[in-house]
This record gives structure tokens, C-alpha cells and sequence, in this order.
């Protein structure tokens, strides 16, 4: 009904926006309506990684379909409607709930469904069926024709237009999210991920039993390996073609030097820092994940690290000031601060794309 191929693109609009990543969109098909005399369909399929559980998405499925005028009836049969979205497959693999079903039963009978599938996953096993999609479109008993059109559905992620920083950074207190962030903008824009390797310091778990004492062999082997990494990774890459997204910069080693170390350890320190820096590519945005101490303090608590547990917000509080600080200090910097006190962009994807319009202003 209405403006079919609308209907389609506000769909996958929001599927995006709420569900998860859209990784393949398959060709509109144009096809005679089914069950029913009426006017024909639009048919495609799409592919999307999502943390959400199938009947999850299910649920928030239906919201799209009524949020986009689709009225369910009690009625027998089929009818016309704005928009009709199934789930086909799932990686949860066999599925069978009151609501939902999964693979869907009639997927191998409807020449609409296999033919857009086939273009997105044509070699995916049917987990009953034991026969590709490929070959249930070969097979199927449904003779209908399909038309492929010549409209197309864009993905919504075209928005955002990341790539264009080629280097991006996204950095943070301790806690912030910054690794999880970074993970999920690379999977989703297809970046090179540099991540930094604090676990490997064997200086970590001894400072925060006595900090006086381990700071500065600490940030002097952070230092070091942060410089190393970053030359040979950052090293590896065209930044005028590859997209990099990494969760810190060198310039953490100075801020935390700065709250951690003796004033004359801290010249000695920041003699070093400034000639490696001199050599190392700047990022095209710098993201610093701003969160209050009472969070971040719930967010160390809940990643269970034993040596992070006695960290003091004291200390925490003196990272953000000497993060801010430096911001403020680097005019040159492409630079977003952006707020997620009261975000949680691993569990809710509104959260998240809120943070993709943070960047992308």
C-alpha cells in the first residue's frame, strides 16, 4: 500500500537505528501479490548483526510495522499493508517460540523470499532443509514472476561519514567505554582496529598497589610501547585510503604522567614524549568519552578487573581535569567532546547511533 518503496527505505531506516548494523541490502523485486488480488509487492531482504536475541528483534519488528501504519488483523488470509517484516534466518540457527519461528516455514515455498536472499546469502545452509539457499531457489515449486526494479534501498550508515576523518581516535577515562566504542565502529565501517595492549604491562597491577612507587616505570613502558605500537600499525596503513580507528593516542601518556608522576620525573618524562611525538601521524578526529566519576566507577566495577577495583575517584577525577585540560591546550586538534553519563551504547542502539550524530556534525 502507498508508496511501497518509501515504506521499504523508513524501514530499514530504522531497523538500523534500533536493531543493529545493516551489512547487505538485496535488490527490490517486484512480484504479483500473493494469497490475495491486489496490486504487487516490493521485496527485498537485508542482512544485520545485532546483539538482540530473535525474539527480540521480533518484538521490535512488529513496533516498526506499526509505527509505519501496519494494522494487524484477526482476519484470515492476506491483505494489503504498508509493510510485512519477517525474519528468515537467524545465527541462533532452529527456533520455535508461540511468536516465532525460525528458519520462517515457508521461506522455500515463496520465490519472493529466495530470490533477494539468494543475492545476500545464496550459499547460507538451511538448517533443516540441509540445502543452500541457492539451491532451494532452484527448486521451489513456486513459478511466480520476479522482477528485479530498478529502485534501490540505501543504507542508512552512508550517512554517517566517517571515513572521511581516515584516523580516528576515540580516547577516555578509565572505564568510559572508549575499546567497546572503537570495536563497534570498526566492525560496522569495515576500519583497521588498533587497540592498546594495557593488559601485557606487567607495571599495571603493581602501581595501583602502590602508585607512588611503580609511576613512573609505568608511563616510561606505556610510553614505549604506545610510540612502538602506533609505528607500526598506524606504520602499515594508507591514511589516504584505509580507515583507522584506534581507542587511544599517544598524548595519554603525557595527561597521565601529569597526574601520576613527581615534578622532576614529569620533565625528564615529557623530554622523551616530546621527541617521539614529533614522528607520529595526528588523528583526523580526536573523540574524548567524557563520563562522571560515580559512573565510571560503576563501569570498573562491573568489568570485574581485580587490579582496577581500589582505584580512587580522586584519581579519577584528576585524569578527566587533565584530559579536558589538554583539549583545551590543543587548538589544532579536531577535537568532539561528547557526554555518555547517561548513555549505555552497548545494550541500546539509540545510544549508539546517537553518538554516530555526535561525530558527524
Amino acid at each position: 500500500m502507498g508508496n511501497r518503496l518509501d515504506y521499504l527505505q523508513k524501514a530499514v531506516h530504522t531497523i538500523y537505528n534500533t536493531i543493529g548494523d545493516i551489512v547487505r541490502i538485496s535488490g527490490v523485486y517486484q512480484t504479483p501479490s500473493w494469497g490475495f488480488s491486489g496490486d504487487d509487492f516490493y521485496n527485498a531482504c537485508i542482512l544485520i548483526n545485532t546483539f538482540y536475541t530473535s525474539s527480540e528483534v521480533l518484538d521490535k519488528l512488529l513496533e516498526i510495522e506499526s509505527s509505519l501504519g501496519r494494522n494487524r488483523t484477526d482476519t484470515e488470509g492476506y491483505e494489503a499493508r504498508t509493510i510485512d517484516l519477517d525474519i528468515i534466518f537467524s545465527s541462533e540457527g532452529i527456533l520455535k517460540t508461540e511468536k516465532l519461528t525460525i528458519p520462517h516455514p515457508s521461506m522455500q515455498k515463496r520465490k519472493f523470499v529466495l530470490k533477494p536472499l539468494m543475492e545476500i546469502a545464496g550459499d547460507e545452509i538451511h538448517p533443516i532443509l540441509n540445502q543452500t539457499v541457492k539451491e532451494l531457489l532452484a527448486e521451489t515449486s513456486d513459478t511466480s514472476e520476479v522482477i528485479q526494479s530498478s529502485n534501490k534501498i540505501i543504507n542508512p550508515k552512508q550517512a554517517y561519514s566517517l571515513y572521511t576523518f581516515q584516523y580516528l581516535t576515540i580516547e577516555g577515562n578509565i572505564g568510559a567505554g572508549k575499546t567497546s566504542l572503537a570495536n563497534l565502529i570498526a566492525q560496522e565501517y569495515n576500519a583497521k582496529l588498533v587497540l592498546e595492549r594495557f593488559a601485557d604491562n606487567p607495571f599495571l597491577p603493581k602501581f595501583y598497589q602502590d602508585m607512588e612507587r611503580y609511576a613512573f616505570p609505568l608511563e616510561m613502558s606505556f610510553l614505549a610501547d604506545r610510540y612502538q605500537r602506533l609505528q607500526d600499525d598506524i606504520g602499515q596503513f594508507d591514511l589516504f585510503k584505509d580507515f583507522v580507528v584506534s581507542d587511544y593516542d599517544v598524548f595519554k601518556s603525557l595527561i597521565f604522567a601529569r597526574v601520576t608522576l613527581q615534578e622532576d620525573e614529569y620533565m625528564l618524562y615529557k623530554k622523551v614524549f616530546d621527541i617521539m611525538y614529533r614522528d607520529l601521524p595526528k588523528p583526523g578526529l580526536y573523540v574524548y568519552l567524557y563520563q562522571n566519576t560515580e559512573r565510571l566507577l560503576e563501569n570498573i566495577k562491573k568489568r570485574g578487573r581485580d587490579y582496577e577495583q581500589k582505584i580512587p575517584a580522586e584519581y579519577l577525577n584528576k585524569l578527566n581535569k587533565g584530559y579536558l585540560q589538554f583539549i583545551k591546550s590543543q587548538s589544532h586538534f579536531n577535537v568532539r567532546i561528547i557526554d555518555i553519563s547517561d548513555k549505555d551504547f552497548i545494550t541500546n542502539r539509540k545510544d549508539y547511533i546517537w553518538i554516530l550524530n555526535q561525530l558527524n556534525i
